[in-house]
């Protein structure tokens, strides 16, 4: 994982030899192991290459990458299929290898297509003076554009800065294909044109599948002196993942529907349906291409390979390198069973569990008195306080943190422990205060949200720092202690609620417009995933150095739920507890599940209580002012940090 930028300038006015100090900061947090920067400059033009590594698998390669013909790539992704690369060898040189030998435009094409696994790049061809960028077909890697002084300068960055003027905000790359830009003709005309070309599918038939994103929709969001237009020879990137099946189910179904509709949710339940040999083999189909998704994305990563066998015995002394967002619902339990499966046993695996202070509880006279004292000296700080420390060894203090998700994952816990009693399972209790996270969204989480702006997004992206950044408590036996995991790869089950009916908006689409109408929901969601939720994520896990890794979505496993008929993926007849996420949950009773498999979906500003922690008059859909960090204070409080 990396942070990758790309600042453009027409004209010599705008010409710069280096990046503003925040966002090379912003970027330098996204890859702390190297950092280059490449001036390469024109009579019309200059751009600025500028690439920040996290170190995660083969070679360290430095970034950006220049060629003997003065071609320069930036690579933000994984290669976890499609394209061979070796154990020993790293991604960005073997993608960059085949972009040199590529000769035309449907070379560079095809090799993007082929590519399975995450991923957002800057490619500069010098002898055409064309600099290509794009991200793959669901948004999994962020990339930003910001387009300023009328045309004049550009810049594409994996993350943001904190920009006041409304008007002149970064907003996401769509993930509406790979786009081209030609400097030289832009630098001339004083008008900057994107050549787009999309995403397609090709079916048996030969026939093309339009994009869903028009040109129309992404010109929309630009300003006034940017355009986007379709490439001349209607060339196009063929979708990694098969269409949706639409499929309607015959009137048996509605008849057996209507007789089940009563069913209580318990496990007796789930397994009348493992009696049906089809579903029993769906069920099983869907656990191993799911196994091998997370397998790539537990594998995929740098271990030390040179310890000794006394050394490899002190399991205690191991640290964790994969993490996993952990609420011990049915997403978190099954992707943490499967990734017990494939991670070395004498490595720990981090469940990262985030709980916000609840208001019902007071916090202990000791320590309010202690904090009022140390308010006014002070500095926000991303490390946990002595006081934090007094207050997590406190019974009465951690009542503050018992959220339906520390509920949940303690529970879910236990029965990891029993499925693999031979793991260390870190559960990593995060107990996040008021002033904790409004320090701490001021200073680092509101650009890192940004350009996305509502109270859901708000309220997901700060639990998902905190949860990610993996500082807190482990408590065993009785005895709390300080934990900071070290995990650079943090796995999250986005995806699973999307594709599989897990939201409530899913169950009463279904009881307004039936299996057609939930259907085009499910698609729907797919579609615009990569706007919704996972630029946001991969920016927001991405400020610790650390890298997103998204099992649900990986290309085998959206094709083989989009292949099934929805009736075997969820029965929205049923109670909450069964119904969403049906095959899920059959897939977590085969592998050993039994309690968790009939959690009913609770979403994660819920379940951490981040919602409404601050305000509670105020809907998710609202615009959300927390985010809208402008004022000198707030610049003073992030510079604190960086001190």
């Amino acid at each position: 994982m990396c942070g990758i930028c790309c600042s453009v300038s027409f004209s010599i006015e705008h010409f710069c030899k280096d990046l503003k100090e925040d966002l090379l900061c912003n970027l330098k947090r996204r890859g702390p192991n190297n950092s280059k920067q490449l001036l390469k400059s024109d009579v019309n033009y200059q751009c600025l290459f500028s690439g920040h590594v996290l170190h995660l698998r083969g070679v360290l390669t430095a970034q950006p990458m220049e060629d003997e013909r003065g071609n320069v790539f930036l690579w933000n992704g994984e290669v976890f299929s499609g394209i061979k690369v070796e154990a020993e060898e790293n991604d960005t040189q073997v993608m960059f290898d085949y972009l040199s030998s590529c000769k035309n435009e449907s070379d560079i094409l095809s090799l993007f297509s082929e590519v399975q696994g995450p991923w957002s790049f800057i490619y500069y061809q010098a002898s055409s003076h064309h600099l290509w960028f794009g991200r793959d077909f669901f948004g999994r890697r962020s990339l930003l554009w910001h387009f300023s002084n009328l045309g004049k300068t550009f810049c594409l960055s994996s993350v943001g800065t904190q920009i006041s003027e409304v008007a002149n905000q970064w907003q996401e790359v769509p993930a509406s294909g790979i786009f081209r830009i030609d400097l030289k003709s832009t630098s001339i005309s004083k008008s900057v044109v994107l050549k787009l070309y999309p995403w397609k599918y090709i079916s048996k038939e030969n026939i093309i599948k339009e994009c869903v994103d028009s040109l129309t929709q992404i010109s929309a969001n630009l300003p006034m002196f940017v355009s986007v237009v379709a490439n001349e020879a209607k060339l196009y990137l063929k979708e990694p993942v098969v269409p949706l099946n639409m499929m309607l189910p015959h009137a048996s179904f509605d008849s057996r529907c209507s007789s089940i509709s009563n069913i209580s949710p318990t496990r007796e339940t789930l397994q009348v349906f493992l009696t049906d040999r089809h579903m029993k083999e769906v069920v099983q189909q869907f656990i191993d291409v799911l196994s091998i998704a997370v397998k790539r994305r537990v594998l995929c990563l740098r271990r030390d390979e040179y310890l000794t066998p006394s050394e490899v015995l002190k399991t205690c002394d191991r640290k964790a390198n994969v993490g996993i967002l952990f609420s011990g619902g049915i997403d978190s339990m099954v992707i943490a069973t499967l990734a017990d499966r494939h991670i070395p046993l004498d490595e720990p695996i981090d469940l990262l569990n985030v709980a916000f202070m609840t208001k019902e509880k007071t916090i202990p006279t000791g320590f309010n008195k202690k904090r009022r004292e140390q308010k006014n000296c002070e500095t926000p700080s991303e490390e946990p306080s002595k006081n934090a420390v007094a207050a997590a060894a406190d019974a009465g203090s951690d009542k503050q943190f018992v959220v339906p998700d520390r509920v949940t994952g303690r529970a879910g816990l236990k029965e990891l422990q029993m499925v693999n009693p031979s793991r260390i399972w870190n559960f990593v209790e995060i107990n996040v205060s008021v002033e904790e996270l409004q320090k701490l969204r001021t200073a680092r989480i509101c650009h890192l949200v940004q350009p996305l702006d509502t109270v859901l997004d708000d309220s997901i992206g700060c639990a998902v720092w905190f949860a990610s950044r993996g500082i807190g408590w482990l408590v065993t036996q009785g005895e709390v202690k300080s934990y900071q995991s070290s995990a650079k790869v943090v796995l999250t089950g986005i995806g699973a609620d999307e594709q599989l009916a897990g939201y409530s908006r899913h169950r009463v689409r279904f009881q307004t417009h039936g299996l057609e109408g939930l259907n085009k929901e499910i698609k729907m969601e797919l579609g615009r995933i990569s706007s919704r939720n996972l630029g946001r994520d991969d920016r927001v896990i991405g400020d610790h150095g650390k890298e997103a890794r998204f099992p649900f979505l990986d290309e085998n496993v959206v094709s083989f739920l989009n292949s099934l008929p929805i009736w075997e993926k969820a029965d929205l007849t049923l109670p909450r507890g069964i119904g969403e996420k049906l095959i899920l949950r059959l897939a977590a009773m085969e592998l050993g599940l039994t309690a968790s498999a009939l959690l009913p979906k609770r979403a994660m500003q819920f379940g951490s209580r981040i919602a409404k922690m601050e305000k509670n008059n105020e809907k998710a859909s609202d615009k959300c002012r927390r985010l809208q960090v402008i004022s000198l204070e707030n610049l003073s409080i992030e510079n604190d940090i960086k001190t």
